[in-house]
């Protein structure tokens, strides 16, 4: 695995990430009816498709993001589509001028990314988002010394997270209003960040 992430292996992240989350359509969509609308797998689906068919060939990581965030702002529907597009905006203008990104450069387009869906969402870690999984993902990549290490050590802290938010009671979005019944049952946004993490670290090994 190399030590840098260049649009090739960024492309290929996004391809790998449209088949594990049309392979999980089904699970997002039932996470998503026990606690919200029930089309989270569809519409995300539906936006990486799009991605991928618009992608071409960036000039550098930073315009890659960039058509990636717009992308998904304008395919995908519900909360998911403003909340990922807006990642992938941040990462974007995080990665400006970097033709790669190595293992710090990756960490640090991370957070901005993770930071804009936050912004975007006004929401904290502990009130069942996506945030669960991806906050735990930012630090465990700050901590590695290699892009291979941060990669897949930001996709276990992902899983983990996102598995974390069973029990939690939500305290944004739709699932909100659930109160008290919105515990024991994973959180979709928090399961499909943790796809596409994983999506991540396949695409780069």
């Amino acid at each position: 695995m190399s030590e840098l992430l260049d649009v090739p292996v960024l492309s290929s992240w996004l391809k790998r990430a449209d088949e594990l989350i049309a392979a999980r359509q089904a699970y997002l969509s039932d996470l998503d009816a026990a606690i919200g609308d029930g089309d989270h797998g569809a519409n995300l689906v539906r936006g990486f498709h799009a991605v991928n068919a618009k992608l071409g060939t960036p000039a550098d990581p930073a315009a890659l993001f960039k058509t990636v965030g717009m992308t998904l702002i304008g395919t995908v529907g519900g909360a998911s589509g403003p909340l990922y597009g807006s990642m992938f905006v941040e990462m974007g203008k995080a990665a400006a001028g970097k033709p790669t990104l190595d293992v710090a450069a990756w960490a640090e387009v991370l957070a901005a990314g993770v930071n804009g869906i936050a912004m975007r969402g006004k929401a904290l870690p502990g009130e069942k988002t996506m945030l669960d999984a991806l906050t735990p993902a930012v630090a465990a990549a700050r901590a590695a010394a290699t892009l291979p290490a941060a990669l897949g050590a930001a996709a276990e802290a992902a899983r983990q997270g996102a598995e974390a938010t069973v029990p939690m009671v939500a305290r944004k979005g739709r699932a909100s209003y659930l109160g008290e019944r919105s515990a024991g049952h994973a959180d979709p946004g928090a399961t499909s960040a943790a796809l596409l993490l994983a999506a991540l670290a396949e695409a780069a090994a």
